[in-house]
């Protein structure tokens, strides 16, 4: 298995030049950043740190100096993690331990004198940016707004969500990474799984193969889950129970890894023994539907005819009824990435993107699943760059 080399420092201070142009066109006079262990990308995708047990975020200035802002108990490792040129660390309590634990560390800050000094740079500040809306915390940006009363707050996620859609060249190597080994995790686990396992069991196994083949973690918000039978398989998001897998009946399965930051998933339907004919016509299906949608992504195309492509083909099937949604989204530093592709705005399919589909059936009587890869966009069209799906669903559904 190749292992691709982590992102090197000038990447990131290429990211952060790009994200001043914006803040430039904007008349921002500096962004302050904010990740948490849900959206942990954030950060690092401008300097490479991400803190294990606490939150972390950056302030980037319009011109000069970049401050990486690590808790208490991840300062060690953000001074080793840390990849950005010319950037300093400040220590501050807010994003440490979560239950406001107090360390007595040496030359920590609070983020209200941090904002001063930031203020002292910038006496005239008339906007700041910040990143982070849906987990920003109110104890930071009450101490911004205190600091800086007369500015104006702009939010900038859509700005860098933006940024992250179409990857480097550095950050598909990672992401190839990343799918060869979810795949061959699912190639080694899937066999072994048996009637009577529990869920959590299985989790497990997902979880140790990661490990053993080199993932650094759980793809990030979406641990594994292993949905068995008509209720548990229903719940689209869901913790694993001690609830035993049985016999003839479906299990959805979702896993994914992380490897140096970067994330990729595979989801398939299993059945154990017997398989009934009426689960096979509807996985086919699903699978069918996957690869008629994946063959119209190419650069150019706008992302409805991918999306109508797909219902179009459940509804000639007659399954359009169990199809909530026709998931077609960006994966990266997080599994599923905004912005959105939908019916409705017509983004256009380009080069170097990384997408997921999702085929996702709900609802029927004995259960529910979905069969979901990732895909690389090239100059040709679309790469399925998941490999299990491919080789698994034919050989038990057709």
């Amino acid at each position: 298995m190749y292992y691709a080399k982590s992102i090197e420092g000038k990447e990131y201070q290429a990211r952060v030049d790009a994200l001043r142009a914006k803040m430039a066109e904007q008349g921002i006079d500096f962004v302050v950043g904010y990740s948490n262990l849900l959206e942990i990308a954030i950060v690092r995708y401008y300097c490479g740190f991400a803190p294990t047990n606490e939150n972390s975020a950056i302030i980037i200035p319009a011109d000069g100096e970049v401050i990486v802002c690590s808790g208490q108990a991840s300062y060690d490792d953000c001074q080793l993690k840390n990849k950005l040129p010319n950037s300093r660390i400040a220590i501050l309590p807010e994003i440490g331990e979560v239950s406001g634990f107090e360390y007595d560390t040496e030359g920590q800050l609070e983020f209200e004198e941090l904002f001063r000094q930031v203020k002292a740079t910038r006496p005239n500040a008339k906007k700041v940016g910040f990143i982070g809306r849906l987990i920003f915390p109110a104890i930071i940006m009450d101490k911004l707004r205190k600091v800086f009363p007369d500015a104006e707050i702009i939010d900038m996620d859509d700005i860098h969500y933006e940024q992250r859609i179409r990857k480097s060249a550095a950050e598909i190597e990672l992401l190839k990474t990343n799918w060869e080994i979810v795949s061959e995790m699912f190639t080694n686990v899937v066999p072994k799984i048996e009637v009577g396992m529990t869920e959590r069991e299985i989790e497990g196994m997902f979880e140790y193969e990661m490990m053993r083949l080199g993932a650094e973690s759980y793809v990030q918000a979406f641990a594994p889950m292993i949905a068995s039978g008509q209720q548990n398989s229903f719940v689209s998001m869901r913790r694993n129970e001690m609830r035993k897998i049985q016999a003839s009946e479906m299990i959805s399965i979702g896993a994914g890894v992380s490897y140096e930051g970067y994330n990729g998933i595979i989801c398939t339907p299993l059945v154990l023994g017997e398989i009934p004919q009426y689960m096979r016509d509807a996985v086919w299906c699903a699978y069918d539907a996957l690869n008629e949608a994946s063959a119209k992504m190419i650069p150019g195309t706008p992302c409805d005819i991918v999306l109508n492509t797909y219902t179009d083909y459940l509804t000639k099937y007659g399954y359009i009824d169990y199809c909530p949604y026709g998931s077609l989204h960006s994966t990266g530093m997080l599994e599923c990435e905004a912005p959105v592709f939908s019916v409705a705005n017509k983004r256009v399919i380009e080069e170097g993107m990384a997408i997921c589909i999702d085929a996702y059936f709900k609802g029927m009587e004995w259960g529910s699943f979905r069969v979901e890869d990732c895909y690389l966009i090239t100059d040709k069209g679309s790469k399925r760059m998941t490999t299990y799906n491919d080789k698994a669903i034919p050989a038990l559904y057709k």
